[in-house]
Order: C-alpha cells, then structure tokens, then sequence
C-alpha cells in the first residue's frame, strides 16, 4: 500500500518560491503532484530528479534537482508522511 504524503512549507521556502522564474514553481509543483500520486518512494528512483541525501550540517535534508541550476531542499518526517519544503535555491557551481 502507497504512503499518502502531506506537503508543508516553510516560511523561507515560500519566500524563495516567490522570487523564482515561474518554470521553476512549475517544476517544484510537478514535483510535489509526482509524490501526492505516486509516493516518494516511487519519485526517488526517476534519475531525471537526482534526489540524494545532503550531509554536513544539512545531515536529515535531502535535495532534489528541478533544473540545472535549481534545487528543491526538502526533509522527509517518516512517522506521519510529512515532507517539508524547506528552500529552493540557485545550486552554485
């Protein structure tokens, strides 16, 4: 049986999102739709994605690439399917 995932946001998050090009609120939109039906499970084998665990001080935080310069930062709460958008960012290089 399929995990069903509630998706929060945080307060930095809905900032960044704001000053965003609009291709990438699409793209994290599409992203978070992927989970709601399919499950994260599911999302974290399509490659395109690159979802990996961070570490460091970002230890618990996984990211997800939406483009090549763009990255969804968000933290999976296992015990009540909860994921947290916690930033969206311009990846330097």
């Amino acid at each position: 049986m399929q995990k069903e995932y509630k998706i929060y946001s945080s307060r930095l998050f809905e900032k960044q999102l704001n000053k965003v090009p609009q291709i990438i609120r699409e793209m994290m939109e599409a992203w978070a739709r992927s989970v709601k039906l399919n499950g994260l499970d599911e999302i974290r084998k399509i490659s395109g994605y690159h979802d990996e665990p961070l570490q460091g001080q970002r230890f618990g935080q996984r990211s997800v690439r939406l483009t090549r310069s763009y990255r969804l930062i968000y933290r999976e709460e296992k015990r009540e399917n909860v994921i947290l958008l916690l930033e969206v960012t311009k990846h330097d290089y």
